[in-house]
Order: structure tokens, then C-alpha cells, then sequence
């Protein structure tokens, strides 16, 4: 597995030699791969604790994700890529399952820089991780990272990666997110400790320096460690409800996150849900993540149908 803390040394070299919003910038044809594997035991069990999956059955929805994860920091913090690594924020994130997957499964992934499209804030990349079984597609995301900078009044869009195989370039922005909306019933309260940031990172091997400790989160700009987005998506998945013991948190079959306000550490959130939509709230219910789920009927899950 390519090394994070390699990615983010490069990154930190390249990033001042690149500028945001530059007319023109395209997108590298780069796609990155990991060669068909089973998930490690060790850092899956990590994973597993640290946001209170299940100790056993099958993968948690979003771990795919976590494994293409050293994959997609090679991708951004490589010289062709037109977006300085260093500031970017994750702003959203897409997940479809086409069926539920093992710790055995050997999962072949593939990580590639899809669209690259102007926003009221800066630039915003998407980048797709896609798994696949036998060269079957099994499960996808997509991520939103945006890159601040000043932009003028009527931005010209910039040229779109390379097309996928599966289906055509997307060349407009991506849809904004809804606004949070009125409040969800509050179904839970977490204490975050300090450390969670530095536990997320053993178990995941994204270290950046924003999660760690509250010296480094400063050199970024934050009063404190910020949880890992990627962590609360995850423990919100984790707590949903479960509307049939047989099928637990992994039937969910899509899953789309708004990161709406970064959580400081340590502290106390509130996880809110109906059962499909979910909202993570701080002091004074500021929303820091909303999201919505949706599940396969038992019959799909039998079947590894969507």
C-alpha cells in the first residue's frame, strides 16, 4: 500500500509550486491501482473499534474508501495534478454498494481525478474510487475536495479528466448540497476525546497533521485537532438504526455526506437521525455533518443485488 506520510511529504514540496485556479488546468490521466488483496485483519479490526462497527461480518460501507485512500493522496499530491494538496477540504462524499463485501474478498481498486469544476469558494476536483471483484464493479465513491482561492465573477470551467469506461465525463459542477434543513431527533451524545484523531490515524493511516494534536492543527489554521470527516461519516453509519437484526449497517447501499463544519477535539456532538436522513450537531446545534442513507430490500442483499 502506497505510504500516506510520503504522499503528504510530497505534497507539502509541491503544493507552493502549484496555483488554484489556473485558466485552463486539465486534469492527469493518472489511475492509480491496488492490485486484488483481502482487507489486512489488523487494521480492519482497528477500524472496526474505533467506529464501532460490528466486530464481524462484512466490510463497513465506508471502508473501501479508507483502502483507496493512500491511493487517491498519490494521485493529488503528483506533479500533473493542477490543485495544491496542502489547504484542500473534503467537502463531500457519494458511496454506492452494489452488493456487500467480505474481509475475504480480494478487492481490486482503482482511483482516478474525474471532473474539475469551478465554485463560488475556489476549484473543487472530484475523485472516483471504484472496487471491483473479478473485474466486476462492486462499489464506487466520489468525493468532493475543494480548493480555495479568489474567483471571478463568471468563472469559465475548467477541462474535465479523462472519461471512464462506464460513462461519459461529467463536466458541470457537481450538485450543492441541500441546506441542513430544521433539526433531527436527537438520538445519542458523544464525548470526543482528544485523542481520536490520533487513534482514527493508526487505524485508517491517514495522519494528517489537522487530526493529530493541537500544535500542528494550528500550523493549518484550527484552535485544535479536527476530527477526521471520513470518522464521523462512519459513526454515524455505525449508530443508524437497524431496521432488520439480519441485515445490519453494511445492507446500506448508497450513502451521500455534506462536511459542514470541521468538529474540534476533544469535545461533545449529538447524533440526530429519522432513520435515513442523519445530522451530526455541536454546542448550540451547529450542524457539522448531514447526510442520507438508503438500503438494499433483504431479498437484493441475499441475491448481491443493489
Amino acid at each position: 500500500m502506497p505510504s500516506l506520510l510520503l504522499s503528504l511529504a510530497r505534497g507539502a514540496v509541491t503544493s507552493p509550486f502549484k496555483r488554484a485556479g489556473r485558466p485552463g488546468a486539465t486534469l492527469p490521466a493518472d489511475r492509480h491501482h491496488r492490485p486484488a488483496a483481502p482487507a489486512a485483519p489488523g487494521p480492519l479490526a482497528a477500524y472496526r473499534r474505533i467506529c464501532a462497527f460490528p466486530e464481524t461480518g462484512p466490510l463497513p460501507v465506508t471502508y473501501p474508501h479508507v483502502l483507496g485512500f493512500p491511493l487517491a493522496m498519490r494521485l493529488m499530491t503528483g506533479r500533473s495534478f493542477p490543485l495544491p494538496v496542502t489547504g484542500l477540504v473534503h467537502t463531500w462524499i457519494e458511496i454506492t454498494a452494489q452488493r456487500a463485501l467480505h474481509p475475504t474478498d480480494r478487492i481490486e481498486l482503482t482511483v482516478y481525478a474525474e471532473a474539475l469544476t469551478p465554485h463560488r469558494r475556489g476549484t473543487e476536483v472530484t475523485v472516483v474510487t471504484e472496487a471491483r471483484l473479478a473485474d466486476e464493479l462492486v462499489w464506487e465513491s466520489r468525493s468532493g475536495y475543494l480548493s480555495r482561492h479568489a474567483t471571478r465573477t463568471t468563472p469559465a470551467p475548467a477541462a474535465p479528466g479523462p472519461a471512464p469506461s462506464h460513462h461519459p465525463a461529467r463536466t458541470t459542477t457537481p450538485a450543492a448540497p441541500a441546506a441542513p434543513g430544521p433539526a433531527l431527533p436527537a438520538v445519542t451524545e458523544w464525548r470526543l476525546p482528544a485523542d481520536l484523531g490520533r487513534r482514527y490515524g493508526a487505524a485508517s493511516g491517514d495522519r494528517n497533521p489537522i487530526h493529530l494534536y493541537p500544535l500542528t492543527a494550528r500550523l493549518f489554521g484550527f484552535p485544535r485537532a479536527i476530527a477526521h470527516g471520513m470518522w464521523t461519516v462512519a459513526r454515524c453509519l455505525a449508530e443508524a438504526p437497524q431496521p432488520d437484526p439480519a441485515h445490519p449497517v453494511h445492507s446500506v447501499h448508497s450513502v451521500r455526506a455534506d462536511f459542514r463544519a470541521p468538529v474540534l477535539l476533544p469535545g461533545t456532538v449529538t447524533y440526530a437521525s429519522d432513520g435515513t436522513a442523519f445530522q451530526l450537531r455541536g454546542d448550540g446545534g451547529r450542524v457539522h455533518l448531514t447526510g442520507t442513507t438508503a438500503r438494499t430490500t433483504p431479498e437484493a442483499a441475499r441475491d448481491g443485488r443493489s
